[in-house]
């Protein structure tokens, strides 16, 4: 097979395992708190500089921008497992019709998205009770971030493309170069031309615009078989239906996911604007430990997807092994680092006492034990990488999400404070994912059989 460079492919279906899963989870993790970053500069930026109305308004538009954008996104991960499969089973001409069709199909989704974003936001957003005070603000956020949507989903799923073959250092430089721009430009739009939060939201959706055009870049000027060429654009309907096979499940669980958190959010702001400011910025936080896991999601799906491909049965359950040991200890390490430095780490966000009080009460329930949504994560990885969508998503909706609806509806009603609401997320998360490992137990035995069989 033709490679582009050596050092930006690996081969993860052969050799020492736990290097090269570090090798690829590193960068990987960068990348997610850079993207992060943006989403942090826009929050402290309108923080320090406009207000806690200006924080609120930001901060309530995540959990529906989720629901909206997750279904797509899911997309990206058809997209990384067929690339990941094609690629360790050397079917070259196979990975380039699934280069070309991922590529068509996010513009697709990204042009969609804008209408979406332009018609639907205020009346969401009314629909989860903004508060009067928040909602104008907020809707103005989230029209012009989704008006950015074609080149974020091209660049998610471009940088889907690099992961399957082994590349997360150079999305981690073209996030990095991005992230710069976007503080630049945030503090120029808010401190000097005063726009508020069109000018973090503007910021947001350029400096995207620079990370996409470094990916298309990348892969246009590759010599492998995941080149892409402009002219060649076109849905191969067989790899269409792979990647919906594939990703739709993993996207709906993804949209149904951020159901339970719209309405854990609307919960939110039925505590008033300071309670929103003091969860948005904690999320915020919560975010880079939850990033750093998700690496480890990244890594199982991609290395699993490989071997599975190439046939290699007796390095899945070492790759799964390896991923749970590695986000347990991240996890433990991240989530208890931000919640001992709480109070300096939301400072950053808001000097208002009230906000940094709520702030931590959020922190308090949910850092501490974060590591188990890794490990949750970890084993809907391993299993998405075999070939396994419906079950994971099955199991998530039930065990995460539905039960987490239905506390807000019983628990939550009976007891109407923050801390019964926040509780919810540590329980959800270890029914989950003891539910994901006995299926997934069940998975590698059948796999194992079939392959035995076939010799």
């Amino acid at each position: 097979m033709k490679t582009q460079k050596k050092s930006f492919e690996m081969d993860m279906c052969n050799g020492p395992l736990l290097g090269k899963i570090l090798l690829f989870a590193i960068p990987l993790m960068l990348s997610g708190i850079l993207q992060l970053l943006f989403n942090a500069a826009d929050i402290i930026v309108v923080g320090r500089f406009v207000g806690h109305q200006a924080l609120a308004a930001v901060g309530s538009t995540s959990s529906l921008i989720n629901l909206l954008v997750n279904v797509f996104i899911g997309l990206s991960v058809g997209t990384n497992v067929l690339v990941a499969n094609y690629y360790g089973a050397r079917k070259e001409d196979m990975v380039s019709e699934t280069v070309h069709t991922s590529v068509l199909t996010s513009l697709i989704c990204g042009s969609f998205l804008i209408l979406v974003g332009l018609f639907l936001a205020g009346p969401l957003l009314t629909l989860m009770g903004t508060p009067d005070d928040v909602l104008e603000q907020a809707t103005l956020y989230m029209r012009i971030y989704f008006a950015g949507m074609p080149v974020i989903m091209l660049y998610n799923f471009g940088a889907a493309i690099l992961r399957a073959i082994g590349d997360t250092q150079r999305p981690l430089c073209f996030l990095l170069v991005a992230g710069v721009i976007n503080v630049l430009l945030n503090l120029l739009f808010v401190t000097q031309f005063h726009m508020g939060v069109a000018g973090v939201a503007l910021a947001t959706v350029l400096s995207q615009v620079i990370s996409a055009a470094l990916i298309v870049y990348t892969l246009v000027n590759s010599d492998g078989c995941f080149r892409l060429n402009l002219s060649r654009l076109r849905i191969n309907p067989a790899r269409l239906r792979q990647m919906i096979r594939i990703g739709l499940p993993a996207g709906m669980q993804g949209a149904i996911f951020s159901i339970s958190n719209v309405l854990i959010q609307s919960s939110i702001n039925s505590f008033g604007s300071v309670a929103m400011a003091g969860s948005t910025a904690a999320s915020n936080i919560e975010g880079f430990v939850y990033t750093s896991m998700n690496a480890l999601h990244q890594t199982a799906l991609s290395f699993t997807s490989q071997n599975y491909g190439a046939g290699k049965t007796d390095r899945i359950n070492r790759i799964l092994f390896l991923c749970l040991g590695c986000v347990t200890a991240v996890g433990l390490l991240m989530g208890n680092l931000a919640c001992f430095f709480g109070p300096q780490l939301l400072g950053i966000y808001s000097s208002d006492p009230d906000v940094i009080s709520y702030g931590l009460i959020r922190m308090s329930y949910i850092c501490i034990p974060y590591f188990i949504c890794g490990v949750m994560d970890v084993m809907v990885g391993s299993l998405r990488g075999m070939g396994y969508s419906i079950m994971p998503m099955l199991v998530s909706l039930t065990g995460a999400c539905g039960l987490r609806i239905l506390w807000i509806f019983t628990v939550f009603q009976w007891s109407r404070s923050l801390e019964t609401l926040f509780l919810s997320y540590p329980i959800s998360w270890g029914i989950t994912a003891a539910v994901h490992m006995i299926c997934y137990f069940f998975a590698i035995r059948k796999w194992k059989a079939a392959v035995a069989a076939q010799r």
